[in-house]
Formats: structure tokens, sequence, C-alpha cells
């Protein structure tokens, strides 16, 4: 089986795919009280379509507004959603692997709680976990900033270059793992370079990888977590990567 397919039909038809059996689906927030109750009915909508069980694991990542409250009392209305809470907020990377772990079914996916993707896009991504381990998606008419596609476009060649990553869009937050695989490329970064890890840490283990498109949408309620200050802290975090892997 080859390590790394190229990109597939950017949209394919859900109606098309077959239905997984069982799915998680992890979505860390950080003060996203304007649009988490969105995000998961969104999320228990579409993955009632694609999956004969699922759940929807919310890390709430010391969110200092009502995020929590939110979840808690939509998790009293569906019994398919999981609220897991970190007592301060400890970065994106850390919500991940929190929600990983607890992770029950055979495929985890996650997603932000921004609601910038169409979660019906999952069901091409599945589709390609019955063959591939690892399945990234990357943004189609990506709803961003000019100046944020240019670095995210700069990012990911230096990711490629340097560590190997081989996907063009590193940081899609739409992404398909079978379980056992995903244990072994457990993140250790609590920030944004979380991704990067991942994928580097699958390319040193030969990890097959495939990527699809995926349809993106711009950010109609709340704010991004994501700012121009973490640039520098993310390549702070890839440089030092970088030299542990090459001594090694």
């Amino acid at each position: 089986m080859k390590r790394f397919l190229a990109k597939s039909d950017p949209v394919m038809e859900t109606t098309k795919r077959a239905k997984p059996r069982r799915l998680s689906l992890i979505i860390p927030a950080y003060n996203e009280a304007e649009v988490i109750e969105q995000a998961i009915r969104e999320a228990d909508d579409a993955l009632g379509r694609l999956a004969d069980e699922f759940e929807i694991i919310v890390v709430d990542d010391g969110s200092r507004d009502k995020t929590a409250d939110i979840v808690e009392r939509l998790r009293q209305q569906h019994r398919n959603v999981r609220l897991l809470r970190h007592p301060e907020n400890r970065g994106y990377g850390a919500a991940l692997r929190t929600g990983f772990q607890a992770a029950r079914f055979d495929l985890v996916a996650f997603t932000d709680a921004d609601c910038q993707f169409y979660l019906d896009d999952l069901s091409n991504l599945i589709a390609l976990a019955d063959r591939f381990p690892i399945v990234a998606g990357y943004r189609v008419g990506r709803q961003d900033s000019r100046l944020r596609c240019f670095l995210s476009r700069g990012y990911n060649w230096l990711a490629r270059l340097l560590l190997g990553t081989r996907v063009c869009d590193v940081d899609c937050a739409l992404k398909v793992f079978r379980r056992n695989t995903l244990q072994q490329i457990l993140p250790q970064s609590t920030g944004f370079f979380v991704n990067t890890e991942m994928f580097a840490r699958a390319r040193k283990l030969g990890l097959p990888v495939v990527q699809h498109g995926v349809r993106h949408r711009p950010r109609l309620k709340g704010r991004s977590k994501v700012s121009l200050s973490d640039i520098p802290r993310t390549l702070l975090a890839l440089i030092p990567f970088w030299w542990a892997q090459l001594l090694r």
C-alpha cells in the first residue's frame, strides 16, 4: 500500500458512501458559548446519518464563559454528547489529546467548534478510512483572510520540507483516524503545533496517509482563537522538534 496518495476529488457525493459502524467526534472548545450549541446540533444531525453508533466529545479547555453550561444542557437532550473539562486553559493540543484518549469507538474524528466545516463531508473521509488509517481533509475554497491563507501556505511548505508531513493543509480541522493508529501518534504538544507533530510522527512510523477535499465556510459567530502571535510560538515548537528528529 502506498504511504501517500494524491488528493482525491475535492467534494464527493456523500449519499454514495456506506455508513460506518462506530465513530467518536472530538470538538475542542475554548470560550465558544456563542457557537457551541450550533456545533453540537450540526454534529448530532450529521453523525446520525453517517454512523450506526457515535459519540460527540466536547473538551472544554478551561472556558471562562458559558461554554460548559451550554454543553451540559445539551447533554441532557442528546444521549451521544459527552463533556470533558480542563480546570484551566491548557491549549488546543492538550484538549485534542484529552478527547483522543477518551474516545471509545473504532474511528476517531475531530473538528473545531467554529462551525466552518460541513460535517456531512465526513462521509468521504470515513469511506477512505476503510483503506487508510489516517485521512486528512484539506480546505476547498478556504474562507479565511488572504493574510491567513498566505501564512498557512508558507507554514505548510516549511512543515513538508523539514518534517515530511506530506499533506497540503496540515491544520485543517477535519480529520479521521483509526483508533489503534491514533494511539501511536498521540501528541505531546499543547498548542497549535499539534497537527504538525502528529503527521511528522506518522511519517516516521511509515503510516499511510490520504487527503481529501472538504468544503469551508466563514466563521459567523464567536472569535477565532488563532492569532498572529501564535505563528512565532508554533515556529518555536517546529524548529526544536525538527532538530531533535535530525539528531536521531
